[in-house]
């Protein structure tokens, strides 16, 4: 092992979360030695829980000949822990709820947007406004006038976030002082 490899903060895989996820992390945290692949192997126990340590110690000697099939090894294994991805489908049942803050419905859907990894702009807009209520003022802002990309379309998700805010803002103070005493 070289003497200049310190001990790295590695997730440590506890056989219960998506494998692909762990072993990216991995990668990336052993990306200066990513082309020696006898360490990669060697320092991959070190990112592994108790369930998935006890898999590692009864490989066979001599059974995995790279990192890439003891990456295959360790997905096959736990594949039943694998995440299926979302699919742009789901951005289209994606609805904004009665009573859901547009700031609710946006951080719903860019999570989920981010979880499905982006896709295309024109669907994004169409599936993101799709989603709104009926009576919105960003939905018939959105209708009458699309924006031209991602960026545009966050920032009129930004500005009626604003005016929602300052229009709950108010209602709540008028509630404040129409509050008996």
């Amino acid at each position: 092992m070289p003497d200049r490899l310190t001990r790295l903060p590695f997730n440590s895989y506890d056989g219960k979360t998506d494998p692909v996820e762990h072993v990216s992390h991995y990668i990336q945290m052993m990306s200066l030695h990513s082309h020696n692949d006898a360490l990669m192997c060697k320092v991959f126990s070190s990112s592994l829980g108790s369930i998935a340590l006890r898999w590692f110690n009864g490989l066979r000697k001599g059974s995995i000949h790279n990192f890439a099939e003891l990456i295959q090894e360790f997905r096959i294994l736990f594949v039943t822990c694998s995440q299926v991805p979302q699919s742009v489908d789901a951005l289209l049942s994606m609805k904004m709820r009665v009573g859901e803050t547009l700031r609710g419905y946006a951080s719903r859907y860019w999570e989920l947007y981010n979880e499905i990894g982006g896709g295309n702009e024109e669907i994004t807009t169409s599936t993101f406004r799709m989603g709104l209520l009926e009576d919105s003022r960003l939905k018939e802002s959105l209708t009458k006038k699309p924006p031209n990309d991602i960026r545009q379309l966050m920032r009129r998700i930004e500005e009626y976030k604003r005016l929602e805010d300052d229009r709950l803002q108010r209602k709540g103070k008028t509630l404040m002082t129409n509050r008996p005493r």
